[in-house]
């Protein structure tokens, strides 16, 4: 996937495209959560892309060390200020090895979906335990499925159609598969599309995942804000630990 889609021209235009993400209602609320789960410990990043989450982080005090496929995307972080503060360990998020254990091991913003087979996100929840100190916490932030949308017979649903950009998962329900497809107006009034491919997965697969790792849940929210999960949350970010 990293030839295909984390590339150096999405890497060098990933911030901008997801300036949302960047906004401080939503970043400061992730940051303060995954600093009082860090408890005073280090951090690891699963899929640390260009630092959006890492850096602000590391500047409250907590050590951030990252696993990241695209090198692209982590020659942006290194290249940013503070960014020689959080060393990126180059691999796979499922197999790749940081230095150290760490007190909290996270994955944000749906990267448990970039793993496209069951196994591959099983995987990633075993490296997220082997990571882990005794009573550390695994921290994912991903979307519920929005399933029932689908009129009987549709495929494809819009999750964002506003003046400069389009957008809309194509479900692919026998395989648990979704391609996010984008249409992108630049600042330049020229047009640009963009895809990527998908495994969803639902809370209670990837709380057996978790049981599967040596990990039991603790906490489920509907974002970051700890706002309670319910039956109409679109997103959940869960928290399972390792045994003390």
């Amino acid at each position: 996937m990293t030839d295909t889609i984390w590339t150096a021209e999405v890497a060098a235009r990933y911030d901008a495209s997801s300036a949302a993400m960047f906004a401080p209602e939503v970043l400061g609320p992730a940051v303060d959560f995954l600093a009082e789960r860090a408890g005073g410990g280090a951090a690891l990043e699963l899929a640390v892309g260009t630092g959006r989450v890492a850096l602000p982080l590391a500047a409250r005090g907590v050590p951030v060390h990252g696993i990241e496929l695209s090198a692209p995307m982590a020659a942006r972080l290194a290249a940013k200020p503070g960014g020689d503060a959080v060393p990126v360990t180059l691999g796979d998020m499922a197999t790749a090895t940081a230095p150290g254990r760490f007190r909290l091991v996270y994955l944000v913003f749906n990267g448990i979906t970039n793993l496209l087979s069951q196994d591959e996100q099983v995987a990633c929840f075993l490296n997220a335990a082997r990571h882990l100190e005794p009573g550390g916490a695994f921290v994912v932030e991903v979307f519920v499925p929005q399933l029932r949308r689908l009129p009987p017979g549709e495929v494809a649903l819009p999750f964002d159609v506003s003046d400069d950009h389009l957008g809309f998962d194509r479900y692919d329900v026998v395989r648990q598969r979704l391609v996010s497809h984008h249409y992108t107006v630049e600042a330049d009034g020229s047009t640009s599309t963009g895809r990527s491919p998908h495994r969803y997965v639902w809370p209670a697969e990837l709380d057996l995942m978790a049981r599967i790792a040596g990990m039991a849940p603790t906490e489920r929210y509907a974002d970051f804000t700890a706002a309670p999960f319910t039956a109409e949350s679109t997103s959940h970010v869960s928290v399972w630990r390792t045994s003390a």
